[in-house]
């Protein structure tokens, strides 16, 4: 599979999200990011609807968006309309997954599942034929700007020995020293924020977190 690389604007300067997304294609980035908190299912509060139905005017990238909320069935729908590409929500949230997973698919959008690295693999497998993706958190979700979690590498190998044609996403803590991990034990997609908007050389960056190497020597 090759390397998709989704860019969170979690790690963006807000103030200058326009002129951020604009870059994003130049920087070879084929995803946006959009990471939704409640401040009740993690520990903070980040964006919502309205900001989603803005940045769909914006951009015609990829709209990835990972609902860190307590009840995402109630939204689902919310969301499809305001743009999103793909939604995805967590396994520890109230919401039965069976029936989220469902409800995503019937708005025609992909749908895709998250779980927390404190949580076993295997309790996402009977899920997995309604989902298009799986997310494994490298960090507990809630803030930007943590450090990878070493454990949560092997979920990521198990899950694609055992479904070779899984789309399988990490998110956090993902650099050029990190993404190497990640893409060795399966992943296919990574999410990157702060480490992408800082860069001196955000094309380079992303280059570094696909591996690609004709794109570094092309820079």
């Amino acid at each position: 599979m090759n390397t998709i690389v989704s860019a969170s604007i979690l790690g963006a300067d807000i103030c200058h999200l326009g002129e951020a997304l604009d870059k994003l294609r130049t920087w070879q980035i084929d995803m946006v990011h959009f990471d939704v908190m409640d401040g009740v299912f993690v520990p903070n509060i980040s964006f919502g609807i309205p900001m989603l139905s803005a940045i769909r005017r914006q951009t015609k990238l990829f709209l990835d968006v990972h609902l860190m909320i307590t009840d995402p069935l109630r939204y689902v729908s919310a969301f499809a309309k305001a743009g999103a590409d793909r939604i995805t929500f967590h396994l520890e949230s109230s919401s039965d997954p069976r029936a989220t997973l469902e409800a995503i698919r019937q708005t025609g959008r992909q749908a895709g599942i998250a779980i927390k690295p404190g949580t076993p693999v295997e309790d996402v497998i009977p899920y997995l034929s309604l989902a298009d993706m799986v997310l494994v958190m490298t960090v507990e979700p809630g803030f930007g700007g943590q450090s990878y979690l070493p454990d949560t590498t092997e979920k990521v190998r198990q899950l694609r020995r055992d479904y070779p044609k899984l789309c399988i996403q990490v998110d956090g803590g993902i650099n050029d020293q990190t993404a190497p991990i990640a893409r060795q034990a399966g992943a296919n997609e990574l999410v990157t924020g702060s480490y992408l908007f800082q860069a001196a050389d955000p094309f380079r960056a992303a280059a570094l977190l696909r591996g690609d190497d004709s794109s570094l020597q092309a820079g």
